[in-house]
């Protein structure tokens, strides 16, 4: 699995950067994301949805959200 620190960075970047880290996998293939944003919890279940990958887990640790997503 990687990981992908988008922590400090908002709206829409964590998305951009997870969309370029996403290209690099392959099906199956798992992301994990770090982010700092709170808009990001909408803005990734969307963007899972819209792309057709699936966000497996989010969870959210003192101020930092982690999703992970797997590439479909």
């Amino acid at each position: 699995m990687q990981t992908l620190d988008a922590k400090g960075l908002a709206c829409p970047m964590p998305i951009v950067k997870t969309k370029k880290a996403m290209d690099q996998l392959q099906a199956g293939e798992l992301l994990e994301v770090l982010v700092t944003d709170k808009g990001a919890v909408n803005d990734f279940a969307a963007w899972c949805q819209a792309s057709g990958n699936t966000l497996v887990a989010q969870t959210e640790d003192e101020d930092v959200l982690t999703f992970r997503i797997q590439k479909d």
